[in-house]
């Protein structure tokens, strides 16, 4: 598999490099053979590493470079991560594309110009875009000529390109709606755009200037003649007061029942349209009031329990708006309570290669139907992009005292099912009642893990010679299951080289915070 390194400013250029990313990923042909790596997204190693995105860009096989007005980002550095990468990617003479924002240069800063000078004085072809939705076509054409003249692979990019059995990204948000900007939620746009950091708590910024804001992302679109702006349909999803006035699809029918079955007469029933970050709460609401919540006593403190986690319930409703079909016309989203369990139906299968198998090991990496929309509730943290979800929402359903949730496909519909406790509500945790390990720590650690951990607990310090004396154990494999320890903050680590030794976290001076 090859990967694509995408180099820019980030934040400056987020919604083009989503977008490329989406349209590579849902492609039947290219996602067989190459990947798209955005830096920000890529795991943490844990490692020290004094520029890891040359690290990064090191483990890639082709470079994507888009150019706008900024050099940098929030960096002192006197030349820029984007610079670096290009010219370390120079250095490792890989194939190339180079895509710049505009026709005119005059607008970008100082330090860009020099940059961009640079860049055609090493004689470099490059092509100019206006937004997403002339840059995606251009690039998914440069990646099939380097695919072609530099490792020999031809494909029919695009082939499935309208299969929904392919499982493509969809192109339904990139649409040009007629519906004006009188139609959005301007004011979740401002709490948005503040969580983001781009616009100051108390900042009024006027309604043009916060429309430009949102045109920058990519949610709207200026009419060429005029101050007329105009939704994307990514736009209307996001931030439409309304979006089920344009597109009926876009409802959510949540249905309460008393028992295990759908009946004609459900206790609680609502339809619910609206900008997707206030539409989430909503349904957590719908669910919360439809459901127990037991009090249980710790101590002299009088406790009140939910019976199902909130964020198993958030991250379960945010998945099914972000990733559903949303061109299948004829589906709503669906929210079932019962008595024993909830299920979340959304329109639409998997995106290709995911499969229910591999939700359930976890062993996935993130791709979504819509990125746009994925990218922007992650803004939020009402969903995480690195693949992580699902295995959250299985850690958190232990940690209740649950089993994790199940998945299945029928009649349309993508089915999260979330198990509750039924008539045995004794098996509800709380933090108080947990042991000082929670299940879902619990279930990742071996035997060798545990006597890891009794070591530390025992001498309050354990190291890999240790390991080496006592377990059995190879050199990689001690400082495996050690890094391990400190991935999952039961161990923290100290010192270097030979002295480097592990504690157990929250013990003496040394660990404190």
């Amino acid at each position: 598999m090859l990967r694509v390194f995408i180099s820019s400013v980030q934040k400056e250029l987020e919604v083009e490099r989503v977008s490329i990313a989406g349209a590579v990923s849902g492609d039947r042909a290219f996602s067989q053979v190459c990947s798209i790596v955005l830096y920000e997204k890529e795991p943490l190693s844990g490692r020290r590493v004094a520029t890891p995105y040359l690290a990064c860009l090191n483990s890639c096989q082709i470079y994507l470079l888009l150019i706008d007005r900024e050099y940098s980002g929030a960096s002192s550095r006197p030349t820029s991560a984007t610079h670096e990468e290009y010219r370390y990617a120079m250095q490792r003479g890989m194939p190339m594309l180079i895509f710049v924002r505009g026709h005119h240069d005059t607008e970008r800063k100082q330090d860009t110009q020099a940059f961009f000078e640079e860049i055609k004085a090493d004689g470099h072809i490059y092509r100019r875009f206006h937004d997403r939705v002339d840059l995606v076509p251009e690039v998914t054409r440069g990646l099939l000529r380097i695919l072609d003249e530099s490792f020999g692979i031809n494909i029919d990019a695009g082939a499935a390109a309208h299969s929904e059995e392919s499982g493509n990204a969809s192109p339904f948000e990139q649409q040009v709606l007629d519906v004006k900007d009188t139609e959005l939620a301007l004011d979740v746009a401002r709490q948005w755009l503040w969580a983001l950091q781009e616009l100051e708590q108390k900042d009024h910024a006027t309604h043009s200037a916060l429309l430009n804001m949102l045109r920058e992302k990519g949610l709207v679109r200026k009419e060429h003649k005029g101050l007329v702006y105009k939704a994307m349909a990514s736009g209307l999803l996001f931030l439409g007061k309304n979006p089920a006035s344009h597109f009926p699809q876009c409802r959510v029918l949540a249905d309460a029942y008393a028992g295990t079955e759908a009946d004609p007469n459900p206790k609680d029933q609502e339809t619910l349209s609206g900008p997707a970050p206030t539409l989430v709460e909503q349904v957590v609401e719908f669910v919360m009031r439809n459901t127990r919540h037991p009090i249980r006593v710790v101590g002299i403190r009088r406790i009140k329990l939910d019976e199902y986690p909130r964020e198993v319930v958030r991250e379960a409703i945010v998945n099914a708006i972000a990733h559903r079909n949303y061109e299948d016309a004829a589906r709503p989203i669906y929210v079932k309570v019962f008595f024993d369990r909830i299920e979340i139906l959304s329109p639409g299968d998997l995106l290709r290669p995911l499969t229910i198998s591999k939700l359930q090991k976890g062993k996935y990496e993130p791709c979504s139907r819509n990125p746009t929309l994925a990218q922007y509730l992650g803004h939020l943290h009402l969903m995480e992009q690195r693949g992580s979800g699902i295995r959250r929402m299985h850690a958190a359903m232990l940690d209740h005292g649950l089993a994790g949730p199940d998945f299945a496909f029928r009649d349309g519909y993508f089915t999260v099912v979330v198990n509750g406790p039924g008539n045995n509500m004794d098996r509800l945790r709380t933090a108080e009642l947990t042991s000082p390990l929670p299940p879902s720590v619990q279930e990742k650690l071996t035997k060798k893990h545990k006597a890891i951990l009794a070591e530390a607990a025992k001498s309050a310090v354990v190291t890999r010679a240790w390991c080496l004396d006592n377990l059995d154990l190879g050199h990689d494999t001690a400082s495996r299951l050690l890094r391990e320890l400190v991935d999952l903050a039961l161990l923290v680590r100290q010192g270097e080289g030979r002295n480097t030794r592990y504690e157990p976290r929250g013990q003496g001076k040394s660990n404190a915070k």
